[in-house]
């Protein structure tokens, strides 16, 4: 909720509910994932969020603030599994078809981390990560500059970690476009490709790539850089670079 970029995003309104509520109905249609928790931290400008979660029996944990990756360790032990996979709140339009080929690709080839983005071919907001119960112990363990403890995933994708790691392409190249929500904007440019999907919720990577290919005027609605803000961290972090939270 404290987002220096777009405060309190997540709970702005998508068809008629709340953007977390709309990612969450999408992200429980993976075949492969046994429960879904929404992890924000103990801030009070987080409680308005806890209590939407609470009323919607939403399943949630809440952290530290700053140090995410500690809060993500710490949701892990009060949710134990074998593994692990962390989207983030602001991708309403998250695929749960895109969900599952990530996971089914760790676990075919017993591979510490998998994702999407890495290098990104998918849009900017279908981005989707797995790792296993060890993988994220180990970051835990090990990640220790500011970025590493803000960004999940960081110390996961560095040299240093030596993980056995994965990539899922998409069928073509769609990684200029953005589905991610950090400014008002780019809802803007959500809520159109929802209307113009409507009344269907269920819709997929494909489905979006052909309302964007007849309304090209979409892609004009929200035109950022993908991770910008991630380039400010360049100079001091050797680390590959994660999309933001």
């Amino acid at each position: 909720m404290s987002s220096n970029r777009y405060p309190g995003k997540v709970l702005e309104p998508l068809c008629d509910i709340p953007m977390i509520s709309f990612m969450v109905n999408r992200v429980r249609r993976s075949r492969l994932l046994d429960e879904v928790v929404v992890v924000t931290s103990t801030d009070s400008t987080d409680d308005l969020l806890a209590a939407h979660l609470e009323r919607e029996r939403i399943a949630f944990f809440r952290g530290d603030l700053h140090d995410v990756l500690h809060r993500y360790f710490a949701a892990a032990q009060a949710h134990a599994a074998q593994e692990y996979v962390r989207l983030t709140g602001d991708c309403p339009l998250i695929d749960p078809e895109v969900l599952d080929s990530v996971i089914s690709l760790r676990r075919s080839a017993g591979a510490d981390y998998a994702s999407n983005i890495d290098p990104p071919t998918y849009p900017d907001g279908l981005d989707c990560e797995c790792f296993t119960r060890e993988t994220l112990q180990r970051a835990h363990s090990a990640a220790r500059s500011g970025p590493e403890r803000e960004h999940v995933t960081l110390w996961m994708r560095s040299p240093d970690a030596a993980l056995v790691r994965l990539n899922r392409p998409a069928p073509c190249d769609a990684s200029m476009l953005r589905l991610t929500v950090d400014y008002p904007d780019d809802l803007v440019a959500v809520r159109r490709i929802v209307e113009l999907l409507a009344p269907n919720r269920h819709f997929d990577f494909f489905d979006i790539l052909r309302v964007v290919d007849q309304h090209s005027e979409i892609t004009s609605l929200n035109p950022h850089v993908r991770n910008e803000w991630q380039s400010r961290h360049r100079a001091g972090c050797t680390s590959a670079l994660e999309q933001e939270s």
